[in-house]
Parts: C-alpha cells; structure tokens; sequence
C-alpha cells in the first residue's frame, strides 16, 4: 500500500508526539475507560516533556466522539505547536501506545494496513441510488471528519415510479398497459442515472470494493446498465434501504462480513505473491539485514513485514520505506514463511543484491 499521506509526519523534523489509541465508546462505560486509559498515556507523555497546551489539543481530539460505530481506533501525530495528522482508524491498534521523541512511532499504524480498504456503497431504489465512498482513513458510514469522503445522492427524475392507478381505481386495457410501460420506463431511466454516477466515481477514484443494497428490482435495473467491468466487481450486500441508518443491525454485520472476506483475500494474495517471488529470480528478499540494504539503495517497491514478528530495526525500515516512495504493507501474525517477519519486493537488482531464495540465505532455521 502507498502512503503518501504520511510524508508531513516523516519528513518533519522532532521532536514528534505519537499516539495510537483504542477510541471504541460504544456506551457509557467504554467512554469511562478511553478516558482512564488517555489520562496514564498523557501522563507519560507529559514526563516525557510534551507540552501542555498541545496535551489538551491531543486530549480534544481523540476523546471527541466518532461517527464511527463499533470498535475503531485513532492515530494521532504532532508536533509540540501543532497536530501534523489525525487519522480515524478501520479497528483500534493492536496495542495502545504514545511516544515523544526524534521520530514518529509508525509501527502501530502500518500494522493496520490490511484493514485500510477503499470502498463504494450504492443504496439504490427505483427513484435513485445514494452514494457512500469512504476511504480507509475515514471507514464511517455516517459521516466524514477528515473532509476526504463523500456522499452522493443521485435522483433518476423520472417519477412514475409505482404501478397501478394515479387515482386509486383499477385500470383495464390500453390505458393500464401505457401506464405500466411509462413505470418501467422510469425505473430504467433512473437506473442509468445511478450507473453514470457510479461510473464516474470509478473512473476518478481507485476502489478496494464495490458494493450494492438496497430494492431488489432496482439493484437488477442497475445492473443492466452498468459496464461489463463494473457488473463484475459489483458486491452484493442485503439489507440495507435509503434513509434507514446503515451503522447498525444485520447490514452492519453483513457489511462487516463482506469487508473482513475481502481483507483475508488480500493477505492470502499478499503472502502468495511474496514467496512466490522468492523462487523467481531477483524478485525479492527477506531477512532484516537484505531488506535494510535493499532499503538503503532505494531498490525497494513494497516493504512486507509479519505482524508481532517485526526485527529490532523496523521503525527505520519503514521510515526509510516511505521516504524512497515504496509501498508498505503488513501481514497477520500467523503468516510464515517470511525470515525474521521482513521482505521485501524488489523494483531492482545487480550483483550485490543478496540472494531472494529462502533456503541460500541462512543456515539458522531461526531466521523461519
């Protein structure tokens, strides 16, 4: 995964503040415990020199209330004078922390990256569809704080919508047939009103997913009129309706089902590619020391590391990642086959490259 976004917080000079927090306050009781556990973590930060005025800025942020419902998190980095990047988080980090010093801590957020899934949700009926993107810095369904997400609601304006008479009776013959066509007629009108909004959003954004809920008949209608590669990515997800809340009950479930199916794909393809890529050739390395000199000569297009079974020195790794412009991306601790839980794809070799084959590396089965 590219992350652009973090060049402020790599390329500024410390000392940085880092704060990665389980922001979940799903009822009263939780928002008393996120308060606790806030009040011990400012306190280490103010030992360890961060100022106050920018402790209380911190404390506004992360104790304000998300749109976001069910467990989330927060990544918060800063300077002394000011806040350099707020994220809201897909789930909370896998352990709390904050740190002050000459670097930011990315660790704690870059092991998210599996969760941070791009994605399109079209709630459509016969009069129009609305449309939900969300980004994986903002994963709320119900609104957008960081200004990055949007919604879009997208009317047909065509309005024989319902079969049957205008003025309660029953209809026979031509009169009845003419009226029934002008209702068919509209539903596929609007239908391809939606399929131009969301056409349009595909071209402009780059989307992990797609998805679809909503009326029946009218997910059918936009499927017709939808693109041959758009129908064939198009996810459908029951029980949803316009103007009903999307954050709760079973769509939330089933959403958060569809979501999870995706992310465990896509590790799943991650750790093939790479150890696919340790019998070709120059493909890869893996091993702390390759991959840091692999860093170090800007050879590296995507840096993979283990989850929980990082080396000493990855803080560095991935700061030296991002700031050669490479891809980052982590996999769940239960993955193997990846020596000392770091990787990496190359853009390039030469001679010097060390060998990308597992088995010539090390005799120390540790490094496994």
């Amino acid at each position: 995964m590219k992350l652009p976004w973090l060049a402020p917080v790599v390329d500024h000079p410390g000392p940085l503040v880092s704060v990665h927090l389980d922001t979940t306050r799903t009822d009263p009781q939780s928002a008393g415990e996120l308060e606790a556990r806030w009040a011990r973590l400012r306190s280490q930060l103010a030992a360890d020199g961060t100022p106050q005025p920018m402790l209380e800025e911190i404390q506004e942020s992360v104790l304000a209330p998300s749109p976001l419902g069910g467990r989330h998190g927060r990544s918060l980095f800063a300077t002394d004078s000011e806040i350099l990047l707020d994220r809201v988080l897909p789930v909370p980090p896998l352990a709390e922390s904050v740190h002050r010093g000459e670097f930011a801590q990315l660790l704690p957020l870059l092991r998210l990256t599996p969760f941070a899934i791009s994605r399109l949700l079209i709630v459509v009926d016969r009069a129009g569809a609305d449309l939900h993107l969300r980004a994986p810095s903002n994963p709320s369904l119900t609104g957008a704080p960081n200004g990055e997400d949007a919604d879009t609601r997208i009317e047909g304006g065509h309005d024989d919508l319902h079969k049957g008479s205008r003025s309660g009776g029953v209809q026979h013959g031509w009169r009845a047939d003419n009226f029934e066509a002008r209702v068919e007629d509209s539903w596929e009108r609007n239908a391809d009103a939606v399929a131009a909004a969301v056409e349009k959003v595909l071209r402009e954004q780059h989307l992990d997913m797609v998805m679809v809920s909503g009326d029946v008949r009218a997910i059918g209608l936009l499927k017709e009129a939808l693109g041959r590669e758009t129908r064939a990515r198009l996810l459908e997800v029951p029980g949803a309706a316009r103007g009903t809340a999307l954050d709760r009950g079973p769509f939330r479930e089933a959403l958060s089902r569809a979501v999870a199916d995706l992310t465990a794909q896509r590790q799943h393809e991650l750790a093939t590619r790479f150890r696919e890529s340790q019998a070709r050739d120059g493909a890869s390395v893996a091993g702390a020391a390759e991959v840091a000199q692999a860093l170090a000569r800007g050879q590296v297009e995507e840096l993979v590391f283990v989850s929980g079974h990082e080396p000493a020195g990855i803080e560095e790794m991935l700061r030296t990642a991002l700031a050669t412009d490479a891809a980052v991306s982590a996999l769940q601790e239960d993955t193997g086959g990846i020596p000392e839980g770091v990787g990496a794809l190359l853009r390039w070799r030469d001679g010097t490259t060390p060998s990308n084959s597992i088995g010539s590396m090390s005799g120390d089965a540790r490094r496994e």
